[in-house]
């Protein structure tokens, strides 16, 4: 059974002549009456009574015409689908993204994505870097947004994005908000708000302090950038952030400077090694790239 000839019987049903079915299907008579004669053999029972030069349908060809209406739905909706498809706007994405970027960066992403992908649904997931590795790694995700330390090991591809450069971060009235660029040996004696230990930023800056001899004392560990932020906005402490958190600052009392020697790393889009990017997920690309220029021009990020 071929689609020509349900669309065939479907119009015919319709229209009740021949010359009319064949008009709407563009076709010729005698190729109208091939298509009738084959899905009649195709379905293996009587659907027409021929008089004179008339086709009758037969009751079961009433019955018949039921399921192919509901069909006819199906490949109509099988076809817009096509449509939305090729214009990229059918579908799911699926993003994993650490939180700061969840908070900030993705959240005018989206809103610009969705502003031309209108019925395309969105799903962000924030999770820590090594989850998020082992989502690419397993296709529970169709991209990911995060930094590249500690990325080598799984099944990525990796489009770098721009350079981060860590900044310090106090209360407008610490003493330190004074310096134009913090020299890490000034940080020797501050108390210090952290992210977890299991996280990469964080024992990157483990490691320098530990290379001066310096033993930090760390009053609070907390899992997001945010959080960070928010307690150096209430004076708790200093803290080294990564600098897309900047964004958080906004209507804060919390000063952002430099550190020496700098402590960077690459932002990254990452997709699965192990399976073609869809048209959808480009788009997306596309629009986090602009994103990321804007930033540049901010001077958050760097190429």
């Amino acid at each position: 059974m071929k689609i020509k000839e349900i669309e065939a019987f479907d119009a015919y049903m319709k229209y009740g002549t021949m010359k009319a079915a064949a008009e709407e299907l563009g076709i010729s008579q005698p190729m109208m009456s091939r298509l009738l004669s084959n899905l009649e053999k195709y379905v293996e029972f009587k659907l027409f009574n021929r008089k004179r030069n008339q086709l009758e349908p037969t009751p079961e060809a009433y019955l018949y015409h039921s399921s192919v209406l509901r069909m006819m739905a199906g490949i109509i909706d099988t076809r817009k689908d096509a449509e939305a498809i090729a214009n990229n706007q059918l579908g799911n994405i699926v993003i994993a993204s650490q939180p700061t970027f969840c908070d900030t960066i993705l959240l005018d992403v989206i809103k610009r994505f969705k502003a031309q992908h209108l019925d395309v649904g969105v799903r962000m997931l924030d999770v820590g870097l090594q989850e998020l590795l082992k989502m690419i790694d397993k296709n529970t995700c169709d991209v990911a947004l995060g930094i590249t330390l500690e990325a080598d090991n799984y099944s990525a591809n990796v489009t770098p994005l721009a350079k981060c450069e860590a900044r310090c971060i106090m209360h407008r009235t610490h003493p330190l908000a004074k310096e134009h660029i913090i020299p890490i040996q000034r940080l020797k004696n501050e108390r210090f708000i952290d992210l977890m230990p299991d996280s990469p930023i964080r024992r990157r800056v483990d490691r320098l302090m530990q290379s001066i001899g310096a033993n930090r004392n760390t009053v609070a560990e907390i899992r997001t950038m945010r959080g960070v932020c928010a307690l150096v906005d209430r004076g708790v402490g200093v803290a080294i952030i990564d600098p897309v958190a900047e964004l958080l600052l906004q209507g804060t009392s919390v000063i952002s400077k430099p550190i020496t020697p700098s402590i960077d790393w690459e932002l990254a889009f990452l997709t699965s090694a192990n399976r073609p990017t869809s048209r959808v997920s480009q788009s997306f690309f596309e629009h986090l790239k602009a994103e990321i220029n804007r930033l540049k021009e901010m001077r958050i990020l760097h190429d």
